[in-house]
């Protein structure tokens, strides 16, 4: 039972309406308001703002049946659903990550669906399944950063009690979960959040306006998104979060609300008796993320590198365009293995100015990074959704796996990368409101327009095309190529887990030798190297020992193939 409270500060009047019927509701102090009824789970409700006559779902609903402009419904979480009490969670440091959206993951395109194919990232060697996001948006399907619902799970993946069921299978499977949550702005559509208090300011972001987090009426806001991020590690039983271009979060108070969450987030863990870990996107290349509360920092678990992405990206693809312009040598890699960021007080061509600040090897472990051969952004923002295994080798492709997954960072997959699958991942959109619909797909192809595409070519995101074609095809698997890549990660992956060498986190247990004439890189991990060459044509290094790992084996006399991976233990 439960007597709905709402915060709405600046209302003269609230109401409530509940299966129909209107109660009036009483302020409780500090903008809260209450209904004196008791309401049983199940029933559908929605609130009237001063003379509204059009009620509004609950800014904290917990389900949203009919989508995000429908009524709220009082849900709890089936208790018959888990049956996890056994699991005892996982660190993230070191672990093996695989990104993937519900609905292009199977044809079904829910979170039922995607339990299926659990078996297949146990198989994989995956430690953790990282959502994309599955709170309420509008429409039948895009990637989820267009949420507006932030304590309800999307309709169309299957609900809550979906969600509940998948996380308590991943856990049955020794998989943890971590869901992608989106913080620093809100949709465009079913947005109501302005209506009831001031949740968002005049500032913006490159995706609306900015969340209050510092300003006037923000403390209530702060607990909004905290009771959200909680919501998903505790009533889900989530391992961790993905925190969304926290760059984006305008915080100027003394405690920030990247700190303040994690140390409401080691409370938790704490009473739960499991990890539970934080990980943020940065645009900042910023140490403070993931450098201990005790040493001055935030005290996150990890944060995503982009830097570790292009630098491995570029080196092996030869692309140099936009941000990629100061990337691609094989210096540049040296350094982000070796250090962990590239640019850090260094001049970005890119940005135009000075970027990003070093990292302290005293105080941050390298697994604090995580790092991708590609992940959504950086297949799904190209202008036509293209993965690398449309315009890379085989080889290539093994190349970038084996920099990834033998690196001394945390390591990510994205969906389908494992066996080089060939379905695109486009961007993709289902707003109900044409203008909407119109707009944005007129601005996705101007922006490409504008980088000398064609707007012909670009995919419209309101094409349900769009979005069926981004769905993996699971049969590729059983086919020879790409049975051979799956192979090849499989490998890799297991070597990671077995290796000792490879679990180092220190800064200092990396060495780099490369040969840019002869175009050969080498990665050293103690007596482990891990050789890539970049070049057609077959390449001589000067390494031998036992090949644990090989794309192509080298020849009697240690000659790689070219566009190759090997990892060998040295004699």
């Amino acid at each position: 039972m439960t007597f709905l409270p709402v915060w709405a500060p600046a209302a003269q009047q609230m109401r409530v309406v509940i299966d129909d019927d209107i109660h009036e509701m009483h302020p409780t102090g500090g903008g809260w308001w209450e209904s004196s009824i008791s309401v049983a789970a199940g029933a559908r409700y929605g609130y009237l703002i001063d003379d509204s006559a059009d009620p509004r779902p609950d800014p904290r609903s917990p389900r949203q049946p009919d989508g995000v402009h429908g009524l709220s419904q009082v849900h709890d979480i089936d208790p018959e659903i888990w049956s996890d009490s056994a699991w005892t969670g996982k660190p993230i440091a070191g672990a093996i990550i695989y990104e993937l959206h519900v609905g292009t993951f199977t044809p079904a395109g829910t979170l039922d669906g995607a339990i299926d194919r659990l078996d297949h990232l146990v198989g994989l060697g995956v430690d953790f399944v990282e959502l994309m996001p599955v709170n309420a948006f509008n429409g039948t399907h895009n990637w989820g950063y267009d949420g507006v619902g932030w304590y309800a799970v999307q309709e169309t993946y299957g609900g809550p009690d979906a969600l509940a069921r998948f996380v308590n299978a991943c856990h049955l499977r020794g998989l943890g979960v971590i869901i992608d949550a989106v913080y620093n702005h809100l949709g465009p559509s079913g947005n109501y959040l302005p209506e009831f208090g001031p949740y968002l300011t005049t500032g913006a972001t490159s995706w609306g306006q900015s969340v209050n987090l510092d300003e006037a009426d923000s403390d209530e806001v702060r607990k909004y998104i905290l009771g959200s991020a909680l919501r998903w590690l505790e009533v889900f039983h989530v391992d961790g979060l993905r925190l969304d271009a926290v760059h984006a979060l305008v915080d100027r108070t003394a405690l920030h609300l990247l700190e303040e969450l994690q140390i409401r987030t080691d409370e938790l863990s704490r009473r739960v008796g499991r990890p539970l870990s934080l990980i943020a996107e940065s645009d900042l290349n910023d140490p403070k993320l993931i450098t201990a509360r005790s040493e001055g920092g935030y005290g996150l678990a990890a944060q995503w590198s982009d830097d570790g992405h292009h630098a491995i990206h570029t080196t092996i693809s030869g692309e140099r365009q936009g941000y990629y312009a100061d990337f691609g040598s094989l210096e540049c890699l040296s350094k982000v293995l070796r250090e962990g960021f590239f640019h850090a007080l260094t001049y970005s061509s890119f940005r135009r100015r000075r970027h990003g600040r070093p990292i302290d090897p005293q105080h941050v472990t390298t697994t604090s990074l995580v790092v991708y051969t590609c992940n959504h952004d950086q297949i799904g923002n190209r202008a036509v959704g293209d993965r690398p295994s449309a315009y890379l080798t085989p080889g290539q492709l093994a190349a970038k796996a084996a920099l990834v997954l033998t690196s001394p960072f945390t390591p990510m997959l994205f969906m389908g990368e494992e066996w080089a699958a060939t379905s695109p991942f486009q961007f993709f959109t289902s707003h109900p409101e044409p203008e909407l619909g119109e707009a944005t797909a007129n601005g996705r192809k101007a922006e490409f327009a504008e980088h000398g595409w064609d707007a012909a070519e670009i995919p419209d995101p309101q094409d349900p095309e769009t979005f069926e074609r981004s769905k993996l095809r699971w049969a590729e698997i059983e086919e020879a190529g790409h049975a051979r890549v799956l192979d090849f990660y499989r490998a890799l992956i297991t070597l990671r887990k077995e290796v000792p060498e490879l679990s180092d986190d220190d800064f200092a247990s990396v060495a780099i030798d490369f040969d840019a004439d002869n175009t050969w890189f080498a990665m050293h991990r103690g007596a482990l190297t891990t050789i890539v060459t970049l070049t057609e044509t077959s390449v001589a290094t000067p390494f031998s020992g036992e090949v644990l790992v090989a794309w192509e084996p080298p020849s009697d006399d240690g000659i790689l193939s070219g566009h190759n991976a090997v990892v060998l233990r040295r004699t």
